[in-house]
């Protein structure tokens, strides 16, 4: 892409200037019906050092309400505490609002392309970043948002002149860093990356554009013209229907609902003996998941009233409070349902060697969400397969993903929700809703079983507890999770 770029010529001064009054203004009007459209914008800035790229930032920013917009400035180089979290973390809690802008200054190609020129990103990890980054850039693109991706490209000689420029002068010297010599030093070989990096990630949904950056009023131009052509082409398309993708993952067949036998029990005297064990095993294991630094993710489903509660609570008494948190999951806040319904659960991933428990999750899309008409049909059908690759991405940096569905039968449900109701200091937990999703058992429960059988990988399967004894529920969680923790601790061992 940059070594075949053929460069347009530039306009006249005259032409040069009536343009970009032209697509300033555009852009100028635009912005009322992103709002309106609850189109969310992401503009991507990527490109040589000295390219020009802070520059033409600040002069699109002008025609802006600055209500209607923020700028992101990412370093190639994550923190030590960044580097705690997926990859995508840093930049998917930057996404903006539905009906804003967000400009970053430098993205995930920075990261990306660093790592490849200073030899610190083997091929594998290279491959897999890029496959996360054409994931993530479709799953927005397929929920709403817009992604513009500009490289500004300008020669070896030109880079060379500009850097020196701003090291001459004692105002500017300090935007010149090590990084910028050294990437003009090496410029031919960062290329080769570049255009690389270019290529792969270049995509229908989210293509790059590359803009002359020789001269900083073209630059603007370009920039200009192309976002308000993906800006217009955006809103026209706004409320089609996405594609539905095919499942590319292994999936683990699990039995309906109706088929999971509940009759399962344990004594009072074997729970105790059992959960004073099993806590104490789970004690141990925390503090080596800690030094191994592997992250946990334990979601709970359930219908109201199975018990997910007092589950949750048997496994995070075993944990050390200072290396887990219990996210519980309602409707989501206006500023949450402004964004991709992923980014409130991506802001909530344990660091490494922490332990992140779900009381709901990100499932309530192909249910409640579903069923209750909170989303469209093409937005919950599609949620399959984002799914997966949420928790493919999760497990591929490393996490134990964890999921289980605490499951009881109708009769049992009714006897909780009558003692409940019965008894004042249990009353507020009963509300209305409870009674209103109860009415519809059985639509709810063709909705699980699809979510099961659809979501239930080889990398993250379901586990179905059966709670009609709480007790039993609550022992085989501990032995699923202290299992499945104490398999990625011995496999740590050999890495």
């Amino acid at each position: 892409m940059l070594k075949d770029f053929v460069k347009n010529p530039k306009p006249e001064k005259e032409e040069l200037g009536a343009r970009l009054r032209e697509e300033r203004e555009k852009l100028n009007g635009y912005q009322m019906r992103i709002k309106e459209a609850k189109l969310p914008v992401m503009v991507l800035f990527e490109g040589w050092g000295s390219a020009g790229k802070g520059s033409v930032i600040g002069k699109v920013i002008k025609n802006i309400d600055p209500r209607f917009f923020q700028v992101a400035t990412m370093d190639a180089e994550p923190t030590p505490e960044e580097k705690r979290f997926p990859f995508l973390y840093r930049y998917l809690v930057e996404l903006p609002e539905a009906g804003k802008f967000k400009f970053f200054d430098t993205c995930w190609m920075e990261e990306i392309t660093d790592g490849v020129c200073r030899k610190k990103l083997s091929p594998e990890e290279y491959e897999q970043k890029v496959d996360s980054i054409n994931t993530i850039e479709r799953q927005l693109c397929d929920n709403g948002y817009l992604i513009m991706k500009f490289f500004f490209h300008i020669s070896k000689k030109e880079q060379k002149k500009r850097l020196q420029a701003l090291a001459d002068d004692e105002n500017t010297k300090w935007r010149v860093s090590e990084e910028d010599w050294w990437e003009n030093k090496h410029y031919d070989d960062c290329m080769d990356v570049y255009e690389r990096y270019l290529k792969d990630t270049n995509r229908t949904a989210a293509p790059w554009y590359i803009i002359d950056a020789s001269d900083k009023k073209w630059a603007e131009l370009q920039v200009l013209t192309f976002l308000n052509q993906g800006i217009d082409t955006a809103l026209k398309n706004h409320s089609l229907a996405m594609p539905i993708r095919q499942n590319i993952f292994q999936l683990k067949k699990r039995p309906l609902l109706a088929e999971i036998p509940l009759d399962k029990t344990v004594t009072d005297e074997e729970y105790k003996k059992e959960l004073k064990e099993l806590q104490a095993q789970l004690r141990q294991l925390h503090n080596e998941l800690y030094r191994k630094k592997i992250p946990v993710i334990i979601a709970y489903e359930g219908w109201d009233a199975a018990g997910k509660g007092g589950n949750i609570k048997r496994i995070a008494e075993a944990l050390d409070p200072r290396g887990y948190i219990v996210n519980p999951i309602a409707s989501p806040e206006p500023h949450e349902k402004a964004r991709f319904y992923l980014w409130r659960f991506w802001n909530r991933l344990p660091k490494t060697g922490h332990i992140a428990i779900f009381d709901r999750t990100w499932y309530g899309r192909v249910m409640v969400e579903r069923l209750e008409s909170f989303c469209s049909e093409n937005d919950w059908q599609r949620a399959y397969n984002e799914m997966n690759e949420f928790e493919k991405e999760l497990t591929d940096w490393g996490a134990v993903v964890i999921k289980f569905w605490v499951h009881i039968d109708k009769d049992t449900q009714l006897a909780r929700f009558t003692d409940r109701q019965n008894t004042p200091e249990k009353q507020w937990k009963i509300t209305d809703e409870d009674w209103r999703n109860r009415e519809k058992w059985d639509v709810y429960e063709s909705a699980i079983n699809e979510m099961i059988q659809k979501t239930s990988t080889a990398y993250a399967p379901w586990y179905i507890l059966e709670s009609v004894d709480k007790k039993y529920a609550r022992l085989k969680a501990l032995k699923i999770v202290i299992r499945e923790i104490k398999k990625a601790c011995d496999a740590k061992k050999t890495k």
